[in-house]
């Protein structure tokens, strides 16, 4: 259709109105239509009935305070283009599409009510021609900027340019240009609205020179990206003839050697098929790399770590209980109940084959043996064994490793330590668990949650091989002096074995089994040079060392043999013996004297019994009754809030029971009572020294010693009954360390005893007791009037 046939069209007074969404039509543009609503059909097939002339509206987008219920006449713009259909082609599904050409620029006047779709009376917009110098080089301008994004551009044909080139009207120019940019709906709405050529001309050159900088900035980078895949390329290229060449020579370089190893070693290795993709695509990563590269090194370190990897081999379990048994009785005395553990895991693995590697942790004061206990349980399980301690740890990558983006990134211990077993299955010990620190670089704790816990480290993932390792295999043994700083979900996870401090008659066979034998022959001694005596042993254990464990008393074993060492090494040929009597001549005076028996204990002193870190130890409690006083109860010797709450409650049921009585009325009223627990510069709290302290008051009272081989511990309440503690072994064991023969305890305590060894068992006496007044009736049988 030429420009006469555009100007001279007739428009009719009412036209159906199409509304177009995301697009703009301009005049003498061809456009194709597709109608699937079946009011819009119904529109087409009256405008196909009529003259064929429609109206066509761009959609205007909504703003954000304008949402709700909106009229739909409301939702197009009123300045749109007539277009007259000129073919029309059904399909199956009722669809129809409609190819139109845009004749003129029309304005809604008013609605018209119609159904089933839109009327409106409409005007005709016409332009105002101003053909003149500024208006020509404004269409040069334009038309040359444009017909520069055409040949930029890989949407826009060539034969529009060939249009471009030919067309003399500016207004026709300026519709056509706006038509085929790829800019927004408001700024083509703009150009349409505008009558004027010169004007229309002005708006599109801003636009088209924006569009051009965009275009030659997108060059910019494909030009830069493609010099950049091209330089690759000739390089890769290049190395490959290289390699020929040298290959032809009999010459290779060490990188191609080292390459070839390496994929071989790819070929060979049992890898899961995730790790195998992985480490192919960084072998391919690698081959394309120079040697010098500095990623070079980083991709095939993680290469290298993924082919050492122990990802599908398992060490056999050795399932011989009796053989397993011999070696814990062998490497360790006692610790019945780890022995007891292992073997019950080794027998279950005996029954079924997947079993998980139990998660164990092992509880106890320092030098009792829990570090030596995990090599034994190694060797007598058949598993690889791997230690590393967590004490002061504070960085979570140490646990889960540095991403790769770090320099000088690894994985973490975890992963470290399978790669040094070279089994998938080793026995790991984490050492001191409950000294784990945090500060800014994570918590480690927290990245422990996931490796000790059988439900989730069948999936392990180190930070630095992405890749999930299963650790459900392993069998985890960690360590700790105290539980009580090991965070509670950690503690969840693991399965709690306490190992109490030995008695004397422990230490002294595991002195004669382990200690002096290993210190001989640590000291370049042997049986003809020295021999210890079990009473010299004794004297050590009781006199030179107050522990739980029996690290201090290896290295005072080890003092005396290198005092017989350097004997021998002057000359002296003769045998020592040591003994009781001349041990002093080798260590010297006894180092602990305090914690013994006292010869007799004065009226006001009781035996209690408290737990420590280390082990348990005797408390003793002393009492003075103080004349020219009110009454008063005073703590001394660093004790804490609940030890005086148990003070005063044990003072307030003495007065309770005996404050009634003439004979004892000026205790309570005219004497003040001092308590004090030595040492003074060692702090203590707790309330298991309440019915000592009750004992300690009866004892003023009365003024009556009590028995010295006799100690206690339990809680009182302000009605006197006496409730459980903690502790227990670790109290007895203390008690049977010094000679104690009778040990009065909580009745709920009784359950306890039967972690009592039995040597301790024998040698002591244990009166169970629920109030405080079984307490009085023992210590003091021939006291009637404290009788209920």
């Amino acid at each position: 259709m030429d420009d006469e046939q555009v100007e001279e069209v007739f428009l009719p007074a009412e036209m159906p109105i199409l509304p177009i969404s995301e697009a703009v039509i301009f005049p003498a543009m061809m456009v194709p239509l597709v109608l699937s609503d079946t009011n819009l059909v119904r529109l087409a097939d009256d405008c196909l009935a009529g003259d064929k002339i429609l109206g066509t509206f761009a959609q205007r987008e909504l703003i954000s305070d304008e949402e709700g219920e909106v009229d739909e006449k409301d939702l197009i713009y009123h300045v749109g283009t007539a277009v007259k259909i000129q073919k029309m082609l059904r399909f199956p599904d009722g669809s129809m599409r409609l190819l139109g050409q845009g004749v003129a620029r029309c304005r809604i006047k008013n609605f018209v009510e119609g159904k089933p779709y839109m009327k409106a009376e409409v005007e005709l917009i016409e332009e105002t021609v101003q053909e003149d110098s500024r208006t020509l080089a404004y269409m040069r301008g334009v038309a040359n900027n444009f017909l520069k994004i055409i040949d930029s551009s890989e949407t826009l044909s060539e034969e529009l340019k060939v249009v471009v080139m030919n067309i003399d009207d500016p207004g026709r120019l300026a519709d056509l240009i706006a038509t085929n940019l790829d800019i927004e709906v408001a700024e083509k709405q703009a150009m349409l609205e505008e009558k004027s050529p010169r004007k229309r001309l002005q708006m599109l050159s801003k636009v088209v020179m924006r569009e051009l900088d965009v275009v030659e900035l997108g060059q910019k980078l494909q030009t830069r990206v493609r010099k950049s895949i091209d330089k690759d390329q000739r390089e890769y290229y290049l190395r490959q003839q290289l390699k020929a060449i040298q290959r032809e020579l009999g010459d290779t370089d060490e990188g191609s050697v080292e390459l070839d190893e390496l994929a071989q070693r790819i070929a060979e290795a049992d890898l899961p098929e995730k790790v195998k993709a992985a480490a192919e695509r960084e072998y391919d990563r690698l081959g394309r790399m120079s040697p010098g590269a500095s990623e070079y090194t980083v991709s095939k370190t993680y290469v290298d770590w993924l082919l050492d990897l122990p990802w599908n081999e398992s060490s056999e379990d050795i399932l011989d209980l009796d053989r397993a048994s011999e070696i814990l009785e062998r490497d360790h005395f006692g610790l019945e109940d780890v022995k007891e553990r292992i073997i019950e895991y080794l027998a279950v693995r005996k029954l079924k084959d997947n079993h998980r590697g139990p998660i164990l942790c092992l509880s106890g004061p320092p030098g009792v043996g829990k570090t030596s206990l995990g090599r034994s349980i190694a060797e007598a399980v058949g598993r690889k064994f791997f230690r590393f301690s967590l004490g002061g740890m504070r960085d979570e990558a140490e646990i889960r490793g540095h991403r790769r983006t770090y320099v000088g990134s690894m994985p973490g211990r975890i992963i470290a330590g399978l790669k040094e077993c070279g089994t998938n299955n080793p026995l790991i010990m984490l050492d001191e668990i409950d000294k784990l620190g945090q500060d800014f670089r994570g918590d480690p704790a927290s990245a422990l949650l996931e490796v000790l816990d059988p439900e989730q480290n069948s999936d392990f993932t180190d930070h630095y091989l992405t890749l999930p390792f299963d650790l459900s295999k392993v069998m985890f043994i960690t360590t700790a002096n105290m539980l009580d700083t090991i965070p509670r979900p950690l503690l969840d996870r693991m399965e709690i074995i306490q190992l109490p401090g030995y008695t004397n008659l422990e230490k002294l066979q595991i002195a004669k089994r382990y200690l002096v034998p290993r210190q001989i022959e640590e000291n370049g001694l042997t049986s003809k040079h020295i021999r210890f005596t079990d009473a010299g042993l004794m004297a050590v254990i009781e006199d030179h060392t107050r522990e739980a464990g029996v690290r201090n008393l290896e290295r005072k074993i080890g003092s005396v043999c290198r005092k017989v060492a350097t004997a021998v090494a002057k000359g002296k040929r003769k045998k020592q013996s040591v003994g009781a009597k001349n041990l002093a001549d080798y260590l010297g005076q006894p180092s602990y004297t305090g914690d013994r028996l006292r010869s007799r204990l004065k009226v006001g002193v009781a035996t209690g019994l408290a737990w420590t870190q280390v082990g348990g130890k005797i408390l003793y409690i002393e009492g003075l009754s103080l004349p020219g006083g009110t009454g008063q109860l005073k703590l001394t010797g660093q004790v804490g809030s609940v030890m005086q709450e148990s003070a005063s409650a044990a003072y307030s049921y003495l007065r309770h029971r005996f404050g009634g009585m003439t004979e004892h009325a000026d205790f309570f009223n005219k004497r003040d009572i001092h308590i004090h627990l030595p040492a003074g510069a060692i702090p203590k709290d707790g309330p298991s020294a309440g019915i000592a302290m009750a004992s300690v008051l009866l004892s003023l009272l009365i003024h009556q010693p009590l028995p010295r081989r006799t100690a206690m511990t339990g809680e009182i309440t302000l009605t006197g009954d006496v409730l459980p503690i903690g502790g227990l072994l670790e109290k007895v064991l203390a008690a049977h360390r010094v000679g104690i023969r009778q040990v009065i305890i909580p009745v709920a305590n009784t359950v306890d005893l039967e972690d009592i060894p039995e040597e301790v068992r024998e040698a002591i006496a244990f009166v169970p007791v629920k109030h405080v007044d079984e307490v009085w009736e023992t210590i003091f049988p021939e006291i009637t009037a404290v009788r209920v």
